[in-house]
């Protein structure tokens, strides 16, 4: 006997797979809770509706978390979000003040830096993989690893 999968079951193996992953780097990159679920939702629209064939799991991971930073980077853009950071929800994510304090700081990165950031160490991902997710060699994710980590030291220090 045959059986039929569900569109619905294809969704709640993405959403299971990327929902949370994708819902932290929202809310690093955006900071405010709709927003970052209105940008996961977007993204998973995308990738069940307007994605490219895959080789892979992690191909299909790499596209979607670069349709959801690119996503982000749209609604960071914005005349409004680009002079108000919203961190009002920052804490419920935190297990402490100082990571909440730290939050907030890489919140304060220009996108290109808090994107590589968040990656490399929210997420895990290697020098390669970030090069791969952003579409940028490893040397340009060294030099933003670099000057974001240098940028946080000053903020910090600055606190």
């Amino acid at each position: 006997m045959k059986t039929h999968s569900h569109p619905n079951d294809a969704f709640s193996m993405k959403y299971s797979l990327y929902g949370s992953m994708l819902f932290k780097i929202a809310m690093v990159h955006l900071g405010n809770k709709s927003d970052a679920e209105e940008a996961v939702q977007e993204a998973f629209m995308k990738l069940l509706y307007k994605a490219p064939e895959f080789v892979d799991l992690e191909h299909e991971k790499a596209w979607v978390i670069r349709v959801l930073i690119n996503i982000c980077k749209n609604v960071s853009g914005s005349l409004w979000r680009r002079r108000v950071v919203h961190t009002e929800q920052i804490e419920a994510y935190c297990s402490s003040a100082a990571d909440a304090e730290l939050i907030e700081c890489v919140l304060r990165l220009p996108f290109k830096y808090k994107a590589a950031i968040h990656l490399f160490y929210y997420e895990d991902y290697s020098v390669k993989q970030i090069a791969e997710a952003l579409r940028i060699s490893e040397s340009a994710v060294k030099m933003r690893l670099a000057r974001g980590r240098e940028m946080l030291r000053f903020e910090m220090e600055e606190a």
